[in-house]
């Protein structure tokens, strides 16, 4: 998946992943996607469950070694 920006994540666990993707996701335009890349499992249910909170859109993950969960930026 191609995503606008990247952020690395890799050696932190929760809540560090969420707290930088909140943090991040400030900076990117309505509609641009993060990747998030992390080795934490947790990230799986984490990211999902912020997106509905926050209302932001949750693209799916991948795995290859790293876990890359995706996220669309739905508003300011």
């Amino acid at each position: 998946m191609k995503a606008d920006q990247s952020l690395d994540c890799v050696g932190l666990y929760c809540p560090m992943p969420i707290a930088k993707t909140a943090e991040e996701i400030k900076k990117l335009k309505t509609g641009e996607v993060l990747e998030v890349v992390a080795d934490d499992k947790g990230i799986k249910q984490d990211m999902p469950a912020w997106c509905d909170i926050t209302g932001h859109k949750y693209l799916g993950v991948e795995e290859n070694g790293e876990i890359r969960v995706y996220v669309e930026k739905t508003h300011d």
